[in-house]
């Protein structure tokens, strides 16, 4: 079985080499091309291919724009942008709409071509650049929302960090070691979370904290 590329970009030169390149993988089958990301969206609609390879800047149809509209229709197709830009905002839209990697045109073809087996394997298609731009983005957005929970229940940072630390089964001594503080400090800690909360053991703050988000599922 052979996996159906449709390649998208308004340069024909650039989707000329781009074909040439993928048949160099006996899994891929060049199905169509399209100049716009209108014309990728038709394209898609008609030919049903499994992947997507396209520019991100396009006439009528930026890519950002038409990977929503693909990912509603087909949204088993896979989707990798392939770009000049490292803009932040195209990024994020892009991987919001349902893109399945992001990849810069300045890459080695080697690259591309190990990009494009990662994908068949179900891995993301993302540059190193582009993959570090989004752990920053997630490590910053993991950050607010725990800020904003101990806001919303009355407790300061470090309480917060003694929760999580609880929810992850890690004992006072620990906790102690961890935070570099001494274990009466951590037992003072807890006593004013299960004030603040109205829990009273740490079989109840872990469960609190987990159902809450402070840690992940």
């Amino acid at each position: 079985m052979k996996f159906k590329v449709l390649l998208v970009d308004d340069h024909a030169l650039f989707r000329k080499g781009i074909a040439s390149l993928l048949n160099e993988l006996k899994e891929l089958e060049i199905i169509g091309e399209a100049s716009n990301g209108r014309e990728g969206v038709e394209k898609a609609r008609e030919l049903k291919p499994d992947i997507i390879i396209m520019d991100v800047e396009m006439p009528e149809m930026t890519g950002v724009d038409a990977v929503r509209a693909i990912k509603e229709e087909l949204p088993q197709c896979k989707v990798v942008m392939l770009t000049i830009s490292e803009d932040d905002d195209n990024l994020f839209k892009s991987i919001k709409n349902g893109a399945q990697g992001y990849l810069l045109k300045s890459m080695e073809p080697d690259d591309l071509i190990k990009q494009i087996k990662g994908l068949l394997k179900g891995e993301a298609a993302l540059s190193k650049t582009i993959a570090s731009k989004i752990l920053k983005e997630f490590a910053n957005l993991s950050k607010k929302q725990k800020e904003v929970d101990y806001q919303k229940f009355n407790l300061t940072e470090r309480e917060g960090e003694v929760l999580i630390q609880v929810a992850q089964g890690i004992t006072n001594k620990e906790i102690a070691f961890e935070l570099a503080i001494t274990e009466n400090t951590v037992k003072n800690h807890l006593c004013n979370i299960m004030e603040k909360l109205h829990l009273q053991n740490r079989v109840q703050l872990a469960t609190f904290a987990w159902r809450e988000g402070f840690v992940d599922n």
